[in-house]
Formats: structure tokens, C-alpha cells, sequence
């Protein structure tokens, strides 16, 4: 089976630490006037803003960005409150929302820990998360569902008003095991491959092979959030990571050199290994801009 299909170039921005109130509108409006296709955020309880609001507030300030989570954290929020949530945000936003989910990243623990939550094994989370996505998709298309589950139980639940038509709302998972990259593959339109920043072409193209056999021909846009641009990297890695050694390794998620060679390496990386959909973090987002005009339209 084909582990590659070339699907148009996407970029966005993570805005892991957005400017407060007056700044927040200025900031996506700069996004969007830069050339990004996206500006997605992390759903944290003690950092950064509120995903759903913030992303409401960047609707109304923009007209073409797609606004995005990256990732909702599935235990932080019962998945008819998630669908709802995303249902308003797809509506104001006319359609321009995308619902990034996952099932905790390793740290994720404390939020977990704020809210009096446990931190249950990756298998009951992901079990979890299946059931979850499940749900959520019924609620968006406008079903009223009544269901007793393992994890959840629902009833007579639905989130889009009597009479509106539900915007569709994009899938992605973050995923990078083999159970949660199986999942991704069979539900998600979008998959964020979850690796280290100094894994190579192999482990890239070892788990998009693991995406694609369940999706079974189905498209499905395959993302990566570079850790390093040139020598600029982010505050929280700065003297953690070397770009120019990573890069000379073959790490996929670092490109460095002009913006043309930048253009180039990702054009490569998209042939061979599918991957279209590419997103910096908010202090890469001017070393990467240049890189845009290089592959607009393709």
C-alpha cells in the first residue's frame, strides 16, 4: 500500500502564550495578514487562554483563517460539552473551525490533578477518546443520541439548534502510538504525528503507514509542528536543541537553510512522507513566513 497521497500544502500557527484582551484581536489579524492558513491553540488549565472563547473572539476578528484546538484534552471536558462548545465556534466562525482532540500528552497529569480528575493508563484514555470522538461526530451532524457506553452515558443529547444546518467541522488527532495512530487513521481527517524533534524520515514514515492502513485509501492530511526554523527555536527548548546537527541528522521537524531550501525540504518531506499540513509555534511564525510565498498554491 501507497504510505504517501499529496494533498495541498496548510500552514498555521500555535499560539501557546497569546498577548491578554486589546492584543488578542491584532495578533490573529497579523496571522492571517502573514499568509497562515490557520492559527490553532493547546488546551491547558494554567497557561494561555481558554481555547473556546479565545477562538470565538479570533473568528470575529478574521475572515479567512481556520481556527483550530491542538489539542483538546478529552478528559477535561464531557463530549457533549466539547460538541457543543465546537458547534458554536464552527457557527461563528461560518464554518472556519477545525476540533483538534487527543488523549492527554504525558504532562497533562496536573491539569488532570486541577480538576480532581484521574489520570487513568493510556489505555483506558484512549479507549476513552474512541468513545468520545464516537459521540462527538453523531452530536456535530445534528443527531440527538441516547447512549450507554463504558465510559459515557447520554441521553436525549443534542447540541445544534432546531432548524440551523450544522457547519462541517474537520477532524484531527494527535496521536503516536500504535493504538492512537490506528484510531487516527480510521476517524480523523487530519492526523498530528506526536514525535520527538530528532526523529528522522524512518520513524516519520513508519507511523503514516500505521495511519493509512485503517483509513484504507480515505485521504487523510498528515501534520507536523516544526521545532526548529533556521537557528530560531522556541524560548522553552533554547539550549536544549541544536537545528544545524538535528537538520544534518535528518530530523523531519526542523528545516533550515534560505527559504527556498526551506520550500524545497518540505517539498520532499510531502512526496515522501505526505506530510502537507505544517505548523510553527507563535515565535517561528516570522523566521517561517518567508517560506509561504515559496509554496503558495501548491
Amino acid at each position: 500500500m501507497d504510505t504517501t497521497q499529496t494533498l495541498p500544502f496548510r500552514f498555521g500557527v500555535v499560539a501557546m502564550q497569546p498577548p491578554p484582551g486589546q492584543a488578542w484581536p491584532a495578533f490573529v489579524q497579523e496571522v492571517e495578514g502573514l499568509g497562515y492558513d490557520s492559527l490553532v491553540m493547546p488546551d491547558n488549565v494554567a497557561q494561555g487562554l481558554a481555547v473556546f472563547p479565545a477562538l470565538a473572539a479570533a473568528a470575529t476578528a478574521t475572515t479567512r483563517l481556520r481556527l483550530g484546538t491542538y489539542v483538546l484534552a478529552n478528559d477535561l471536558r464531557h463530549p457533549v460539552e466539547a460538541a457543543k462548545e465546537a458547534f458554536a465556534v464552527a457557527l461563528l466562525s461560518d464554518g472556519r473551525f477545525e476540533l483538534g482532540l487527543g488523549a492527554g500528552r504525558p504532562a497533562s497529569d496536573r491539569d488532570n490533578a486541577m480538576l480532581g480528575l484521574p489520570f487513568d493508563s493510556p489505555g483506558t484514555r484512549v479507549s476513552r477518546l474512541a468513545e468520545s470522538i464516537g459521540l462527538i461526530k453523531r452530536l456535530l451532524a445534528g443527531e440527538t443520541v441516547t447512549e450507554a457506553g463504558e465510559h459515557y452515558t447520554v441521553t436525549e443529547a443534542s447540541v445544534v439548534p432546531y432548524g440551523v444546518e450544522p457547519p462541517r467541522v474537520p477532524l484531527l488527532v494527535a496521536a503516536g502510538a500504535p493504538r492512537m495512530l490506528r484510531l487516527a487513521g480510521a476517524e480523523a481527517d487530519t492526523v498530528a504525528l506526536a514525535l520527538q524533534p530528532d526523529a528522522d524520515e524512518a520513524a516519520f514514515a513508519a507511523r503514516v503507514a500505521q495511519v493509512r492502513a485503517p483509513a484504507d485509501g480515505r485521504p487523510v492530511e498528515i501534520n507536523v509542528n516544526l521545532m526548529a526554523v533556521g537557528d530560531v527555536v522556541p524560548r522553552h527548548l533554547a539550549g536544549q536543541l541544536d537545528p544545524a546537527a538535528l537538520s544534518a541528522a535528518g530530523a523531519v521537524p526542523v528545516v533550515t537553510g534560505s527559504p527556498e531550501e526551506m520550500a524545497e525540504q518540505l517539498r520532499v518531506r510531502r512526496e515522501r512522507l505526505g506530510i502537507s499540513y505544517v505548523l510553527v509555534g507563535q515565535e517561528l511564525m516570522y523566521a517561517f513566513a518567508p517560506v509561504l510565498p515559496q509554496l503558495a498554491g501548491e
